[in-house]
């Protein structure tokens, strides 16, 4: 996984379906509300995803929902907050209290004590996440409960997409970087559980819808050959990367134009101090003093 937290992943995902260049960094610097993703662009920063959403529009009029109707719109919006205010939840549950075990062991903490430094933030994280859940108020639920309404959630997401290629239709817009960022933890992070397995059986449409996104905007990503074949969805001619570069510029050379059958196109520039593997904070950013009107980093 590129980031184990769906906000940075959506924020990453949404950059690349722009065809936006971007540079991560990995200092673990948080915003001013103490949150990630935030970014940085010719000397403005953002914080929250929606916030950054509407800055880039501004300032680059570049926008993913421009072909959704206002009804679609809005319909869009409301799969956005079930999504981050309710389904989010559920995974975190899943991945921070009860698959801490695994979760741990995909974190980056190299070193001799960096077994020890990974169990004390997954302790730390798992204690924060049942808090937050039950001022919330679902983490005042039982186990089977919190599973009962993720399902739910899981359920309605598959009925919504249908058939189609992406949640709204043939193109993608902003939800679907919010769908994706949540739907992969669940996919590629929780090996066995409920929600894993529902995803790769009963519910296989959200299988190859994150599947299709992942493809199509994360060539780099790291196929394992554990994962789920789609039969159908994969283009031989594609060549992808055997590892996933995480730190260093993003860009892709292609455009979004969907009717295209070619595979992207992607130039990445590694940073002397590349780092490799999953943290807690993928997607912050600190000033470099660039000027460049085209460059956003994330």
């Amino acid at each position: 996984m590129p980031s184990l937290s769906p906000f940075c992943l959506k924020m990453e995902t949404y950059l690349r379906m722009l065809d936006l260049p971007y540079q991560n960094y990995f200092d673990g610097s948080l915003s001013p509300q103490g949150k990630m993703p935030w970014i940085e662009y010719n000397h403005d920063r953002v914080s929250g995803t929606e916030f950054i959403m509407d800055f880039l529009e501004e300032k680059l009029g570049m926008n993913l929902n421009k072909s959704l109707s206002r009804q679609e719109q809005a319909v869009a919006r409301a799969i956005t907050r079930m999504v981050e205010e309710h389904l989010y939840w559920m995974i975190a549950y899943c991945q921070w209290v009860d698959n801490v075990e695994e979760t741990q062991k995909m974190l980056e903490a190299p070193g001799p004590l960096g077994e020890v430094l990974r169990w004390t933030l997954c302790q730390l994280n798992g204690g924060l996440v049942k808090k937050e859940m039950y001022c919330h108020g679902v983490g005042r639920f039982s186990r089977d409960e919190v599973y009962m309404l993720m399902e739910r959630d899981l359920r309605t997401l598959a009925s919504l997409l249908g058939d189609k290629k992406y949640i709204m239709g043939s193109r993608a817009s902003n939800v679907d970087a919010t769908v994706f960022g949540h739907l992969a933890q669940a996919m590629w992070t929780l090996p066995g559980t409920r929600p894993q397995q529902l995803i790769k059986g009963e519910l296989i449409n959200l299988a190859m819808y994150c599947e299709r996104i992942r493809r199509k905007f994360w060539p780099e990503w790291l196929v394992n050959l554990d994962d789920l074949y789609l039969e159908g969805e994969n283009d031989s001619s594609c060549d992808t990367p055997s590892h996933l570069q995480e730190c260093g510029l993003f860009s892709r050379t292609d455009t979004l134009d969907e009717s295209s059958g070619s595979c992207l196109t992607h130039t990445h520039t590694l940073s002397p101090d590349d780092r490799s593997g999953c943290s807690l904070s993928d997607s912050d950013i600190e000033l470099d003093g660039s000027d460049d009107e085209h460059q956003a980093k994330a």
